[in-house]
């Protein structure tokens, strides 16, 4: 149940920041760069664009740069290497200079038009306005069902009131994104923490369009890898489903232990070796499993002990905003003034 909010209206921002993760996408960047120069005008602010490279391999950070050199609104953070999906909408997030920031993918799956959109949501004061999607264009049955597994067990395993059908792409106040950036954990799962976090939360719906160009970069094995980040970071229900595996084991046993009994008090010989198997087989599968799920959060106290970065960032495009300028011309005309 989620708790009621008080709203006020805000203005518009001053200052609105698109933040993009950028991971291998040298075919889809002169679509993106093109769409969301349209867009931009629509938005009603000023607007910066922070184009964060995850440590791509292939031609994307040369589009990026190049981008940024046409555009004085762009800036460019290229990672020291590949540290992840969430570890580049961190960085941005840590960068961002707006009252409102928003996270979108760079494969415009997620249409900018629909920022418009969330910034009507901004303004009637909601601290975080995520896309929902209401159909998966261009992808197959099987992607759906997994999509579609994957947001209801993580409603399960993180918490109730994380949305269906909703991925990164959402507008965060200011408010909202000091909260969340407040929280440095090594493994991060961005919309559970938004989730956590709480503050008034709404949704907007929009169709999502197919990939504009190259392939998708969450397979259903790197999904999984999400899913069970996300379940061990988050919850400690792991844990509590390996005590109710080795409690289901332990009834088995009982279980088996009664039938030989019964069978013995009938005069009749029991072999006891097949039983005996089963018996120590799940026995043994149920403890190396408890084991295994307790060293996943073990591994993950001892990773997190050792305080490293999210990310590093290797270097930066950054030209210097517009309204930065003004303001030291408007200086440098008061002290000649003076």
């Amino acid at each position: 149940m989620r708790t009621r909010h008080l709203l006020t209206s805000r203005p518009h921002p001053v200052l609105l920041s698109i933040v993009i993760p950028i991971y291998h996408e040298q075919n889809a960047l002169p679509y993106l760069g093109e769409r969301l120069t349209l867009c931009l005008p629509f938005f009603g602010c000023e607007t910066e664009v922070l184009l964060v490279n995850d440590g791509s391999v292939d031609d994307s950070l040369d589009h990026l740069v190049r981008w940024a050199q046409e555009e004085r609104c762009v800036r460019v953070l290229n990672f020291a290497r590949n540290f992840g999906h969430q570890a580049a909408c961190t960085a941005g997030m840590d960068e961002a200079r707006g009252e409102a920031v928003v996270l979108i993918d760079a494969d415009l799956q997620d249409p900018p038009e629909v920022i418009a959109d969330m910034l009507v949501e901004y303004r009637k004061g909601y601290d975080v306005v995520y896309g929902k999607r209401t159909s998966r264009e261009g992808e197959t049955a099987f992607k759906r069902l997994t999509a579609w597994a994957f947001y209801r067990l993580m409603r399960r395993l993180i918490h109730p009131d994380l949305p269906a059908d909703v991925g990164d792409f959402r507008l965060i106040s200011r408010s909202c994104l000091d909260a969340v950036k407040s929280m440095r954990e090594t493994h991060r799962f961005l919309r559970g923490m938004i989730t956590w976090v709480g503050f008034p939360q709404t949704a907007v719906t929009y169709a999502r369009s197919a990939r504009m160009a190259g392939e998708t970069k969450y397979p259903i094995s790197k999904m999984l890898r999400l899913a069970w980040t996300a379940a061990v970071s988050f919850s400690p229900k792991p844990l509590r489903v390996s005590f109710l595996l080795g409690f289901m084991v332990a009834a088995i046993g009982i279980a088996q232990a009664v039938n030989a009994v019964i069978r013995s008090s009938r005069l009749y010989v029991v072999p006891g070796w097949s039983s005996s198997i089963v018996v120590t087989c799940l026995i043994g599968g149920a403890i190396l499993i408890s084991i295994g799920v307790l060293g996943e959060y073990v591994g993950r106290i001892f990773e997190a002990s050792k305080e490293r970065p999210i990310y590093l960032i290797a270097s930066r495009v950054e030209p210097e905003p517009v309204a930065v300028q003004m303001a030291a011309l408007a200086r440098m005309g008061a002290e000649h003034d003076r």
